[in-house]
């Protein structure tokens, strides 16, 4: 197996941490990214360390806010400096609101945008001129169910933001695939075990506004979703099946990977959904003669 160069963002908890680790015990050289790896005295940064040391894995922390260009491109620069290329980035940075949407300061709506689908942005531009230049590569976005499939309410501005950034993902597929550069949409369902994702969701700034649903006719719906989208997971749902999945992504051959892989333990809907979006997507870059830009150049 050829090592590779990877670098993923978020990589402090949840799918991204997992996934960092994953593919390090896979053999790569991998970059896990944190907005600020002091932050919480360390921690995070301190625990990816010491499990790179104690397996002799190529794994290092490194600093990458996604919400700053010069914090991406510096970080692209340090990988680069050190490892000469980059054949692998990863999208896994989010940020979750949980609330009644109108409660929503249009800041607060801005900020979750920035994350979710700005952030994805400021790291392409810092990232692809050197995968360009290789001939090679792949992008791997860590996407949500809820894109497409069922949705349920107080979680407008994530959902929202995680829409528009699967839009971006498969724009971005066709225009880089003459470039060799090849993507995947990863679709993982509503983990609520397991991650922090959940317990890190921004609340609704407006609180008076806030209390005109909490305390009206929406009293108590917001404990009813998370008590019922829990009740949904079967006993056996794991995240780590979404790193997983992404290794194994790492691992299949150039040019035979898939747009998208589901993971979605409630099965809510999105594989069926996104299934037929994606062939109607297929067949009119097909009909309009770019047919080509639905597999990468080898």
């Amino acid at each position: 197996m050829m090592q590779k160069t990877i670098l993923i963002t978020g990589a402090s908890s949840g799918f991204g941490a997992m996934t960092a680790r994953g593919l390090a015990r896979a053999g790569h050289m991998v970059y896990a990214s944190m907005r600020d790896p002091l932050a919480r005295c360390g921690v995070a940064a301190a625990e990816m360390e010491e499990f790179a040391r104690d397996e002799g894995l190529a794994l290092k922390s490194i600093a990458l806010d996604v919400t700053s260009d010069a914090s991406a491109d510096a970080a692209v620069r340090q990988i680069l400096n050190e490892a000469g290329r980059l054949d692998v980035l990863i999208h896994n940075a989010g940020h979750m609101g949980f609330g009644p949407a109108e409660a929503f300061l249009p800041e607060q709506l801005a900020q979750i945008y920035d994350v979710n689908v700005v952030g994805t942005q400021r790291v392409n531009r810092a990232a692809l001129p050197h995968m360009r230049s290789l001939g090679r590569g792949q992008m791997i976005w860590v996407g949500s169910s809820s894109t497409r499939g069922g949705t349920p309410p107080f979680l407008a501005p994530y959902f929202a933001a995680k829409a528009g950034m699967d839009a971006l993902a498969q724009s971005y597929a066709l225009e880089l695939a003459r470039f060799g550069i090849e993507t995947t949409i990863v679709v993982p369902g509503a983990f609520t075990k397991g991650t922090e994702h959940f317990h890190h969701a921004v609340a609704p700034a407006d609180a008076a506004r806030v209390g005109h649903y909490w305390s009206g006719p929406y009293a108590g719906v917001d404990q009813q979703v998370l008590k019922e989208l829990a009740a949904l997971e079967p006993a056996d749902a794991d995240p780590a099946k979404v790193a997983d999945a992404i290794v194994d992504l790492v691992a299949m051959p150039h040019g035979s990977r898939p747009l998208r892989v589901h993971i979605d333990p409630s099965d809510d809907g999105a594989a069926i959904v996104n299934g037929v979006a994606d062939r109607v997507r297929a067949q009119l870059v097909e009909r309009i003669g770019l047919a080509d830009l639905l597999h990468p150049k080898a």
